[in-house]
């Protein structure tokens, strides 16, 4: 029975310990792309190339010199997601009659930011805050698939300050680091024999870790009215530390400190930004994210030093294409819209309980209204199609937890609004050649 008990709780605990659930996040895997009301409203097309104002610095830092003076976007973004988890065949018989997981997704406000401050003709400086990862799942505590997921949380917060010179009257190049939180507590039922699983005891984990890696970006403006945008974030390395609380004395001994290293992906964004009439924007993006190089993560005991389990993400890359436009419908009003499709880098072969993501498309609409010279509102719907996703898990899978199968459908779908102002403090230290100037 020890045995069993050990093998239960170790294979819990690894696939918990960074399997970071996102049913409802806005971006593949547990990544989040809500940085920006603006470009919300385009589905983040054209995000690289400035089409998010001030907070496409997200996405490329050299943004940060399109705009005179000093200004700063404020964003709020409610995320609403909705999924399932219906078990199927062949799924372990004394777990299948617990019935499905219920609607599995969680609200979360996020805040985001972004300040842009010219120093003089040529220096800008700069920072961006937000969260590029995380949200919240929590299925019902007694599922068919509890031994391998009862709730998923995680936080995170990064702040980019960065610095942007404007090379001549055409090119931009920025820079600056990523400085990042990370946390996380997850849950999932132990099971112990002799019990049944409807009061299967619950173990828990919880990390958290600092990191930094950096964001660095170039903006092309040949002429007055296209605006060409490359940015970079790199990947940053997480120590996490943190406990795995075990629910009975006698497992005692399998709980206690642990650390795992986790390498979170970089993204590399390209945007263009194209003024097909005097009041007609068109915009095009494309994201990779480089979500292959966390492969499989490693699970150590603080105490002992050694590896207790490990944990096969083993996802793929991420790729993301969006096109959108805007319409000034007058000089106080703006319209926008956009869609976009992404290719997911989790599929059947890595696809868990706490992470049943899928391929999905997104359409947004938006608008911006000039309250004044100095303030700009602005507000954006979104709404998610994600593909249905099948489940596997047990002998022979990656994730395996007491050799239970488990195996389900998962369907999800998301709505977000996003509300936003941008604020302009003062007149600029000097004048910006037209091309840099946007309309609003």
């Amino acid at each position: 029975m020890a045995a069993t008990l050990r093998a239960s709780v170790l294979a819990g605990a690894a696939a918990s310990a960074l399997a970071l659930g996102t049913a409802g996040a806005e971006a593949g895997a547990f990544g989040l792309r809500e940085q920006s009301a603006i470009a919300a409203g385009m589905a983040d097309a054209g995000a690289a190339s400035g089409g998010g104002g001030v907070s496409s610095m997200f996405w490329n830092p050299a943004v940060v010199t399109m705009r005179p003076g000093w200004i700063t976007e404020q964003n709020l973004t409610y995320i609403g997601p909705s999924g399932t988890i219906t078990p199927t065949t062949p799924t372990n018989p004394g777990f299948i009659g617990l019935g499905g997981s219920g609607d599995i997704g969680q609200g979360a406000v996020l805040p985001s930011g972004a300040t842009a401050y010219q120093l003089n003709d040529r220096l800008w400086v700069g920072i961006q805050t937000g969260a590029p990862f995380g949200l919240v799942t929590k299925p019902r505590d007694v599922w068919a698939g509890e031994v391998y997921g009862r709730s998923n949380r995680i936080f995170s917060l990064a702040f980019n300050p960065v610095v942007g010179f404007k090379v001549n009257e055409w090119l931009s190049v920025a820079a600056g680091p990523s400085i990042e939180y990370f946390r996380l507590t997850l849950r999932q039922a132990v099971p112990v024999p002799g019990l049944s699983p409807t009061v299967y005891p619950s173990s828990f984990l919880k990390g958290e870790s600092w990191g930094v890696g950096f964001t660095a970006g170039a903006l092309i403006t040949p002429w007055e009215g296209t605006a060409f945008g490359v940015g970079y974030r790199s990947s940053v390395h997480h120590d996490i530390e943190g406990s795995i609380g075990v629910p009975l004395l006698a497992l005692a001994p399998l709980g206690g400190q642990v650390r795992a290293n986790l390498n979170t992906p970089e993204k590399l964004s390209v945007g263009l930004t194209q003024a097909v009439a005097p009041n007609l924007r068109l915009n095009l993006g494309f994201e990779w994210d480089n979500w292959s190089r966390l492969g499989t993560v490693g699970i150590v005991s603080q105490a002992r030093g050694v590896p207790v389990n490990y944990l096969p993400l083993n996802y793929k890359d991420g790729y993301t294409y969006a096109i959108g436009a805007e319409y000034d419908w007058s000089q106080a009003l703006t319209l926008r819209g956009g869609v976009s499709y992404e290719q997911s880098p989790i599929d059947v072969s890595n696809r868990s309980v706490r992470l049943p993501d899928g391929d999905r498309v997104n359409l947004a609409v938006g608008a911006g209204y000039r309250w004044s010279e100095k303030l700009m509102l602005n507000l954006a719907y979104s709404h998610l199609f994600v593909e249905r996703g099948r489940i596997l898990a047990g002998p022979g899978r990656d994730y395996n937890t007491g050799n239970i199968v488990f195996a389900g459908l998962a369907e999800s779908s998301v709505d977000i609004v996003s509300v936003g102002f941008r604020y302009t403090f003062d007149a600029p230290v000097a004048p910006v050649p037209a091309p840099l100037v946007r309309k609003y």
